[in-house]
């Protein structure tokens, strides 16, 4: 269960990062000559994905998934906000996970 909030927590910064480097970093950037602000973003938005994509595979077992769920939840970081989605589904798994081991 613990390594489900990690990944959960890391599922909802990485989905914060992303928004992040679209709203804000990259209309510095490209609006206010301001480039660092894409880097420095940019730099921990990555770390975050990758973080996002290897816990997602050491989930897998815990989370009962098939090849597609897990290829949805790989797909969702790819869309703004789509971690967000996720997380409820995650949330809800999590719940009945944790009930089926009282």
């Amino acid at each position: 269960m613990k390594e489900l909030k990690l990944y959960r927590r890391i599922a909802l910064a990485e989905g914060i990062s992303f928004l992040v480097l679209l709203l804000i970093a990259m209309p510095l950037k490209y609006y206010f000559d301001m480039p660092m602000a894409v880097k420095a973003v940019g730099w921990v938005h990555g770390l975050l994905f990758i973080a996002y994509i290897l816990l997602t595979f050491s989930v897998v077992g815990t989370m009962q998934w098939n090849w597609f769920s897990t290829l949805v939840a790989l797909a969702v970081s790819l869309i703004p906000a789509g971690t967000f989605w996720l997380d409820k589904s995650l949330k809800k798994r999590e719940k009945e996970l944790t009930n089926q081991t009282r």
